[in-house]
């Protein structure tokens, strides 16, 4: 069987019911590196019939410079501060869906913010996956070191326990992007009441005189 996805359209479509259930709150996905947030969130984005906003590219934007250099001349702790404040900052200009860089949510403000004018959505990758996509890069300046691999194994283990605090969870793997919204799509659906307001209108239809 194909893993090509087929999309819903009209009346039975999910989407305009998540982006009215949504309102102005934004949809954050979190995870680390690697797992897919700005190329699956584009397609989601785009599905909801909000904006994409890359919250790195915000944040490379507001410094005038790249992350990797913001990491070299102004030190992590620099770089973090700066990320909660523009995250904070494009909250307030929701609905959209937001990418967030691997340490974002590590942040207690910025879960709380997070938590307040969104709904959070954990892309959770294997190791595996995650090595085989990120070594293709050289622009993550956590993984500059001499053992890549013992370094993203031991920011899985720090990391995971607090993207498992999201909203959602939704496995990233190796298949089509589409595939992965439709499951994200499928999630919010659960996590935003939808599918239990379905049932209780159907069964309100079915007792109709």
């Amino acid at each position: 069987m194909s893993d090509r996805t087929t999309h819903l359209s009209g009346p039975s479509a999910p989407e305009p019911a998540i982006a009215a259930a949504l309102s102005r709150r934004t949809v954050v996905l979190v995870g680390m590196m690697g797992a897919g947030k700005s190329s699956i969130g584009r397609r989601l984005a785009l599905r909801l019939g909000v904006p994409f906003v890359d919250a790195d590219a915000e944040i490379e934007k507001a410094a005038g410079m790249s992350i990797p250099d913001i990491f070299s001349v102004r030190g992590e702790g620099d770089f973090r501060q700066g990320e909660a404040r523009v995250i904070a900052r494009l909250l307030e200009s929701g609905p959209q869906v937001l990418a967030t860089g691997g340490g974002a949510f590590m942040n207690a403000d910025t879960r709380a913010a997070i938590a307040a004018k969104g709904v959070s959505v954990w892309l959770k990758a294997e190791f595996d996956v995650l090595m085989r996509r990120i070594k293709r890069r050289h622009d993550r300046p956590l993984l500059q070191t001499d053992d890549p691999a013992a370094t993203l194994t031991a920011l899985l283990e720090v990391r995971n326990p607090v993207y498992a605090l999201a909203d959602v969870t939704v496995q990233s793997r190796e298949v089509p992007h589409d595939k992965i919204v439709d499951e994200i799509l499928e999630a919010l659906t659960g996590k935003l009441g939808l599918a239990q307001a379905a049932v209780t209108a159907s069964a309100g239809q079915d007792r109709a005189p």
